[in-house]
């Protein structure tokens, strides 16, 4: 039963978001913003499919811990697209508010994302092990987690300053992406049902994209 509603949760997830972030590159008709927010959308879909797909195929054959190391691999690679998700999400409230200057917050976010990177890459992480350390858990989060807050206080603020409806609740979507993803990293080893929080975590994402795609489609109007 876990086979088959999480392969359809997944399957339609991975669909949605990368038809969503596909029709706003080509609909965006030169609007920086959405062009940035469609293919924000698209190394969502696709750096998670790294992940999902080879845990979807686990799951429907001989179990997860069979696949480990393909899972693990898949693991890394969304923790890279997941950082350039942030980068891009940065530049779409650059250009959605029109933002110029304000170097230090970009060298912030270039320097958290590189740090985030540079971590993932150590070979302590053990991405292939099942006996993956958590302490490399934590730390590679760390300024992940921060380049998050960085983005969720440009939002809110932003959204607040300018009034716009559109996008009033981005900030809210991130913090519950965080807020559902951090207790998995903390416990999702110890206490396995705490990783049915990736499934909320994912539809805030989801929210993420759609609070992008309905904008542009109120400005098409």
């Amino acid at each position: 039963m876990q086979a088959f509603g999480e392969t359809l949760f997944d399957v339609v997830y991975l669909v949605l978001v990368i038809t969503v972030g596909i029709k706003m590159i080509r609909q965006s008709k030169g609007d920086r913003q959405y062009r940035l927010f469609g293919i924000m959308a698209v190394t969502l879909g696709c750096g998670d499919a790294f992940h999902l797909v080879p845990r979807a195929y686990a799951l429907c054959t001989t179990g997860l811990e069979n696949y480990t190391a393909a899972l693990g691999i898949g693991k890394f690679i969304t923790s890279i697209t997941m950082t350039v998700f942030y980068i891009l999400l940065y530049y779409v409230w650059r250009n959605r508010y029109k933002i110029e200057g304000k170097k230090e917050i970009t060298i912030a976010v270039y320097l958290m994302a590189a740090l985030r990177i540079i971590l993932c890459l150590f070979p302590q992480n053990a991405w292939t092990r099942a006996d993956a350390p958590l302490s490399w858990g934590i730390y590679r989060n760390i300024p992940f987690a921060i380049l998050g807050l960085i983005v969720i206080v440009l939002f809110y603020r932003s959204a607040k300053e300018h009034k716009d409806r559109d996008f009033r609740w981005m900030w809210l979507t991130i913090v519950l992406s965080f807020g559902f993803y951090i207790p998995v990293v903390l416990w999702a080893d110890t206490v396995p049902a705490v990783g049915m929080l990736m499934i909320p975590k994912t539809c805030a994402y989801v929210w993420t994209v759609m609070i992008g795609y309905q904008a542009m489609r109120k400005t098409a109007r």
